[in-house]
C-alpha cells in the first residue's frame, strides 16, 4: 500500500472515530512530524492555512495535540499510545451515551399478535459474528455450532463457546477439518467436539458458495451463513421461535458424525 494510501486510510478511520475530515488530516500530518507550524502542516495536506487553526483547536480540546506559544504558534500530536487511549475513552463514551438513550425510548405499539417464529437475513462477517456472540452469550441450555474453516472460528466466537461450556450450557462443536477439531478440544475442554460429516460445506465448482458457520441455540434459534469462494462475502439468515420439526431435523443434520457414536434420540 502506497504511503498516500496508508495516510488516507487513517484520515479515514479517524473521521469514524468522530473526527472531520479537516481535523483527520491535521491530526495524521502531525503524526508525521515532530512538530509544525500551521503553514507546514497546510503545506503536506490539502487542508487550507486558516482551516488549520479550526482543526488544531478542535484537535487540542479533545486531547489530541499540544501547542507551544512561540512565534509562530508550533504544533504536535500526542504520542500514538495516548492518543489511541483518548480515541478509545470518547468512542466508549459515545457508545454507552447512544445506547443510554436508544433505551430511553418508548416502543412503538404497532401490533399486538404474538410472533410464532421470525427469519431475518444478516450481511458482512462482522455483523454475523456479533450475532452470533449475542447468542452464545443468551444460551442457557444447548448450543450446537459448526464452522467449515479456521477462519470463521474466531478467537472471540471461541471464547464465547467456552464461557457458555462453562456456565453449564451443553456445548456441542463440530467441525470439517481435523486441525480445527484438534484446536477447539484444547481451547473449549467443556465442549463436545466431534468431527462433522458434513463434506458439503464446502464450496462446490458449480455454486461457488460455501456454508460458512452453522448454530442452533436452545433449539429455537438458528443461524446459518454462508459465502462465496471468489468474493469471501458472508451472508447468513436467522431465525427464532421455532418449535417444530425444523429445529428436530436441523439439530439431527448438524449433529452427523456425533450421532454415530450416540443414542440416536439423545
Amino acid at each position: 500500500m502506497a504511503e498516500t494510501d496508508r495516510q488516507a486510510e487513517a484520515a479515514g478511520l479517524l473521521q469514524q472515530l468522530g473526527l472531520k475530515e479537516y481535523e483527520a488530516k491535521c491530526f495524521v500530518a502531525l503524526t508525521r512530524m515532530e512538530k509544525a507550524t500551521a503553514k507546514e502542516i497546510s503545506d503536506i495536506t490539502d487542508v487550507p492555512w486558516t482551516r488549520v487553526y479550526d482543526a488544531i483547536r478542535v484537535l487540542e480540546a479533545q486531547g489530541l495535540v499540544e501547542i507551544q506559544h512561540t512565534n509562530p504558534r508550533q504544533y504536535r500530536a500526542v504520542s500514538l499510545e495516548e492518543a489511541a487511549q483518548t480515541l478509545r475513552r470518547q468512542y466508549q463514551s459515545r457508545v454507552d451515551e447512544l445506547q443510554d438513550a436508544l433505551e430511553t425510548i418508548e416502543p412503538a405499539e404497532i401490533s399486538d399478535e404474538p410472533v410464532t417464529h421470525e427469519v431475518w437475513s444478516l450481511s458482512g462477517t462482522g455483523g454475523i459474528t456479533s450475532r452470533t456472540l449475542q447468542l452464545l452469550e443468551d444460551a442457557e441450555n444447548e448450543v450446537v455450532f459448526i464452522a467449515s474453516e479456521e477462519s470463521l472460528a474466531t478467537d472471540e466466537t471461541v471464547e464465547a463457546l467456552a464461557d457458555a461450556a462453562a456456565r453449564g450450557v451443553d456445548v456441542l462443536i463440530g467441525t470439517v477439518t481435523e486441525s480445527l477439531r484438534e484446536e477447539l478440544a484444547e481451547r473449549v475442554p467443556d465442549a463436545e467436539i466431534f468431527r462433522s460429516e458434513l463434506e458439503w460445506l464446502h464450496a462446490d465448482a458449480e455454486s461457488g458458495v460455501a456454508i460458512g458457520r452453522m448454530l442452533l441455540v436452545d433449539q429455537s434459534t438458528i443461524l446459518l451463513s454462508s459465502f462465496e469462494e471468489e468474493s469471501r462475502e458472508e451472508k447468513a439468515i436467522f431465525g427464532r421461535g421455532f418449535k417444530n420439526g425444523l429445529v428436530i431435523i436441523t439439530r439431527r443434520l448438524m449433529a452427523t458424525g456425533l450421532l454415530a457414536t450416540r443414542d440416536p434420540e439423545e
